[in-house]
């Protein structure tokens, strides 16, 4: 009779254990190992959903890597960099094009050959679009084919940022704008209407750019947590994300700007997503051991946690790729252990 019940008792922990490891939000499918020579600080990933492959800014290395998603691998990487801080590719011109903090410029490369673009090619006219020191930060109206990007601080004798816009069709550059505040954060984009909304981080505020005035139109003051720098957008729902370094995602309504509520994260954040059809949001931090929050959004601004995912030390920045039914996860190399990408299906 005991060796009976043990077993049952076995056999219901196990079909436990099982069901929750399919409740988790994401489980680890791969892990891709970098070259021993990419160490320290690693920024934003860059997708090429058609191609399968994925975008590393390693700006401590001064590189940017070329992952192959269905081999795993490591198949080129783009020398001769700053500080590339974040990447975006377009598929429909194969172009690549790489913010690097450092030269304060817009670098653009042929998303096959991984060569700098030159002015014969007919959709470009420049191989690299000059902004200021200190770019970061980006965001990309897909039907404009507009490119945002913010400069923090670029004059130290300023307490104030820019605000630019790139065309990446033909590499015209807009005016700048300046904010005051010398430390900027993430942004998001409306896509059915004409505002981006920007962490200034300097201010504790996000600030609300109107793109067809080119101007600020507003400043919503962040109180329910510190340092803000992550951002994602709900535009369905009228709810901005505001993720802050000190553990939390603030939630702002963007009809009125008036915050609801905090939700308690790992520190370090350096990432938001929002997945608009699931509606789920994946927090990226970069805490003593890293992680990766999940919370479900419901009706009325209920917000479940789905789970708490540990990554890696300082593993701080993430990408979703709903199309491909996976979320990715950069780890920095710590100690004797390689820096390398996680890569997470989406449960």
């Amino acid at each position: 009779m005991k060796q009976a019940l043990m077993v049952v008792l076995a056999v219901f922990g196990l079909a436990g254990g099982v069901a929750a490891q399919k409740s988790a939000p994401l489980t680890l499918v791969q892990t891709i190992t970098l070259p021993a020579t990419i160490t320290g600080n690693l920024d934003h990933f860059g997708i090429d959903v058609p191609g399968h492959r994925l975008f590393l800014a390693a700006d401590a290395a001064h590189a940017v890597l070329v992952i192959d998603l269905q081999s795993g691998t490591l198949v080129h990487t783009i020398t001769g960099l700053g500080q590339p801080r974040a990447v975006l590719y377009r598929p429909d011109l194969g172009s690549l094009y790489i913010i690097d903090g450092e030269t304060g410029e817009v670098k653009v490369y042929d998303g096959t050959s991984y060569r700098s673009v030159t002015s014969t090619r007919r959709s470009l006219v420049k191989s690299a679009v000059p902004l200021m020191p200190n770019a970061d930060a980006i965001g990309y109206d897909p039907e404009s084919k507009l490119l945002y990007v913010d400069s923090s601080g670029p004059d130290p004798k300023k307490k104030t940022s820019l605000f630019n816009m790139v065309d990446t069709s033909s590499g015209y550059k807009g005016t700048d704008m300046e904010i005051d505040g010398d430390a900027l954060g993430a942004m998001a984009l409306e896509t059915e209407g004409p505002l981006i909304y920007v962490n200034n981080t300097a201010k504790h505020e996000v600030d609300v750019i109107d793109r067809e005035k080119w101007a600020i139109v507003a400043k919503w003051p962040v109180t329910m947590g510190q340092d803000n720098v992550a951002m994602a957008l709900d535009e369905g729902a009228h709810r901005l994300f505001v993720g802050c370094r000190n553990g939390q995602i603030v939630v702002f309504n963007t009809e009125n700007g008036q915050e609801i509520k905090a939700l308690p994260i790992d520190a370090g954040v350096d990432d938001l997503a929002f997945d608009s059809l699931s509606r789920r949001l994946y927090a990226a931090c970069g805490g003593a051991k890293g992680a990766v929050d999940v919370y479900q959004e419901g009706e009325g601004d209920q917000f479940k946690s789905l789970g708490h995912v540990t990554t890696g030390p300082d593993a701080r920045d993430g990408e979703l790729a709903p199309d491909l039914h996976r979320y990715f996860v950069s780890v920095p190399a710590h100690a004797t252990d390689p820096a390398k990408v996680l890569v997470f299906s989406i449960n």
